[in-house]
């Protein structure tokens, strides 16, 4: 098998069949004549005596033009009748052993149509070596059936002559003349056959699929007739085709010439140019279709991560498409045109390949690990569990066990890879110590990363469960709630993940010395998890509804705190204490309260309009929630105090606001407007 893959597929200076025609040529050396004189009666022995009906038969036969095929049927009379002879002459062998004259009598004369009929034939080969016809060979139905049925009957003749031992000595100018036309029959075909392999293809692919798994166009697999003789070549767009895409008559047609070489003693030199040439063809078509080209695992290792990610999509293209068209296709083919033999033609196309794939796999794995490479392993891993199954089933028993051992290596390390990679995903959570706060108490650029990324991870859930089942060796200390419906390894794995989290940002809150600021920063991270919780069917599933409720829960209680540390204080200052004595309304107590109240909320809305809520919901949920609180208040401390004020010049130093300003200005807070910093004057209603 190693000789055939060394094999030039491009090699035109001297074909298999001529390399084999000069040793054939040593062997059997020819005479001065080289070949069959149409003057000799009998080439195999010119000395001979011939019977006169013999001479009125052949001046008969010269009186009309001779074909081939008026020639062939005279020549299948004279093989059977040569035949028969030699099965009677082996029974009488012992008694003509003890008369002595066992080789008179194995001794038989060689009509002179036989020299005719080769010299036909060689006139037919040049025809075609010259071009003649204009019409290729194998498209005139004629053309076909005469010239395999005339190479059948050289190899049959051949036969009879070299397995006679009075022919090799009698008739050894007849044996060199008819072996001579064999090897450029051979020849020609050979080079036919290369033809037909590499230009009949209709087209090489159907439908290849994709990444996102559409399906390949399906086509009813040709039926072969194992006696049909006669075949034309069909004009494309005739059928529908499947990889590898060629039509039902050439496969006959291919089958015809690959059985007519290995009847004559060439079937090695077939197989070679079939093997050459569909190597040639899938690796051709494995470019065009999905763009895919051996590299080493050097090369894969020494690739930047941005040339390894484009290569992977590539790899998986490649690797559904084998298992599920090209590979199928290929053996396919293989047992249609060479039957009983298509095992280990189809190993020899497609294990090297295999072998190939295999080691990609291995090589992405062995790379420095980083968190983004997380999905495109397990890409990897996903096409080796789903499509090295079906791919399996097409080699010999004795190769599966050797393809099956590399594939459980290559999901191995990518297994423990992916492992490894979540854990790096634990360290660097642990590891950010940034004491630098997110202005405005902003989502913290680490939550979303890490949602994100446990987003995406999720969407693998099952490959992941599969994963963290198989290759994790790793005891899990940390037990998953008992009313999570996801035990399992993965479900803790990410547990443990978010319980990080939870801590990093608890410790990133305290960086705020505003407290208010602190609960806002925690809400808003707060939601921003659970909301992509919520969103997410695939990790709301490993999360479970237990989880989530706990965590709204915690998000109420840091809106409490909000609420209470921020408005509890401006509240006070609409309380009806220290206002009135001996039931009368205390003036200067009442126009210091107006002003505190003020001052207060100028100084709330001048910094909470540069704090951030990005959800829109809990930002509204937050400003209804003020107002609920805020407005009903106010309105009714108005109500009972405005009107000791005097009218004029006096309300309008001490009241400033109407409820109706509270509540437009409170629809200004947590824009994160940090450009505008002008007090809330401007919003005073007249």
């Amino acid at each position: 098998m190693e000789k055939n893959d060394d094999k030039d597929p491009d090699h035109n200076d001297k074909s298999i069949i001529e390399e084999k025609a000069d040793v054939v040529s040593d062997a059997h050396p020819p005479d001065e004549s080289d070949g069959i004189s149409k003057e000799n009666v009998d080439v195999g022995n010119a000395e001979t005596e011939h019977d006169p009906e013999d001479n009125v038969e052949s001046q008969g036969e010269e009186t009309h033009q001779q074909t081939l095929e008026s020639l062939s049927e005279e020549l299948d009379q004279l093989l059977s009748s040569l035949s028969l002879h030699k099965e009677e002459h082996k029974d009488d062998n012992t008694e003509e052993k003890e008369k002595g004259d066992q080789e008179d009598d194995d001794y038989f004369q060689i009509p002179q149509f036989v020299g005719k009929f080769l010299d036909l034939l060689e006139d037919k080969l040049s025809k075609y070596d010259s071009g003649e016809p204009k019409t290729v060979w194998y498209q005139d139905q004629e053309e076909v059936s005469s010239l395999l049925e005339a190479v059948d009957r050289v190899s049959n003749l051949m036969r009879l002559l070299l397995n006679t031992k009075s022919c090799l000595d009698h008739h050894e100018p007849l044996i060199n003349h008819a072996g001579s036309i064999q090897q450029r029959a051979m020849a020609f075909l050979e080079d036919e056959f290369r033809i037909l392999l590499e230009e009949s293809v209709i087209k090489e692919t159907a439908l290849v699929t994709d990444d996102a798994g559409s399906q390949r166009k399906s086509t009813e697999d040709a039926v072969v007739s194992q006696d049909q003789d006669q075949v034309t070549a069909p004009e494309p767009g005739d059928q529908e085709i499947e990889y590898p895409g060629y039509s039902e008559d050439v496969v006959v047609l291919l089958r015809k010439i690959a059985e007519k070489m290995k009847a004559a003693g060439y079937g090695w030199e077939c197989r070679e140019v079939y093997l050459v040439g569909r190597r040639n063809i899938l690796m051709r078509t494995l470019k065009q279709d999905c763009e895919f080209e051996k590299v080493s695992i050097d090369e894969v290792q020494k690739m930047s991560w941005g040339e390894l990610e484009r290569e992977i999509p590539i790899w998986t293209k490649t690797f559904k498409n084998c298992s599920s068209l090209f590979f199928p296709g290929e053996l396919k083919l293989a047992a249609k045109i060479f039957p009983g033999d298509e095992g280990s033609l189809f190993c020899i196309v497609a294990h090297g390949l295999t072998i190939q794939f295999l080691g990609f796999a291995e090589a992405v794995a062995m790379t420095k690990r980083s968190t983004e490479k997380l999905f495109k392993i397990l890409d990897i891993y996903e096409t080796l569990r789903d499509s090295f199954p079906p791919m399996e089933e097409l080699f010999p028993q004795e190769l599966r066990s050797e393809l099956r051992n590399e594939v459980t290596s290559a999901r191995s390390r990518l297994g423990e890879s992916a492992i490894n990679i979540f854990s790096d995903l634990e360290n660097s959570i642990k590891s950010d110590s940034s004491k630098t706060p997110v202005p405005g108490g902003a989502v913290h650029p680490l939550t979303r990363y890490t949602m994100n990324y446990l987003k995406y991870s999720c969407e693998y859930k099952d490959t992941l469960e599969q994963v963290f089942k198989s290759h994790s060796k790793m005891e899990q200390e940390e037990e998953v709630p008992a009313n999570n419906s996801a035990c399992s390894a993965f479900a803790s794995q990410l547990m443990r993940i978010m319980d990080l989290l939870d801590g990093n940002m608890e410790a990133k809150s305290k960086l705020y010395k505003d407290i208010p600021l602190s609960c806002i920063f925690m809400m808003n991270n707060g939601r921003y998890i659970v909301q992509k919780i919520k969103g997410s069917a695939e990790i709301h599933e490993v999360m479970g509804d237990t989880w989530c409720r706990r965590r709204s829960s915690e998000l109420r209680n840091y809106h409490k705190s909000y609420q209470r540390e921020t408005w509890g204080k401006l509240l006070g200052f609409l309380g009806h204490e220290g206002l009135m004595h001996n039931g009368k309304i205390v003036k200067p107590n009442l126009k210091e309260r107006f002003k505190s109240f003020n001052a207060t909320f100028d100084e709330i809305h001048k910094t909470q309009t540069t704090w951030v809520i990005n959800d829109e919901q809990l930002q509204s949920e937050l400003r209804v929630s003020i107002t609920a609180v805020m407005i009903p208040a106010y309105r009714a401390f108005m109500a009972r105090f405005g009107q000791y004020l005097d009218p004029g010049r006096q309300t309008e130093k001490y009241v400033k606001y109407q409820p109706e300003d509270i509540e437009d200005l409170i629809d200004e807070l947590f824009e994160g407007n940090t450009s505008s910093s002008s007090t809330a004057t401007a919003k005073r209603r007249t």
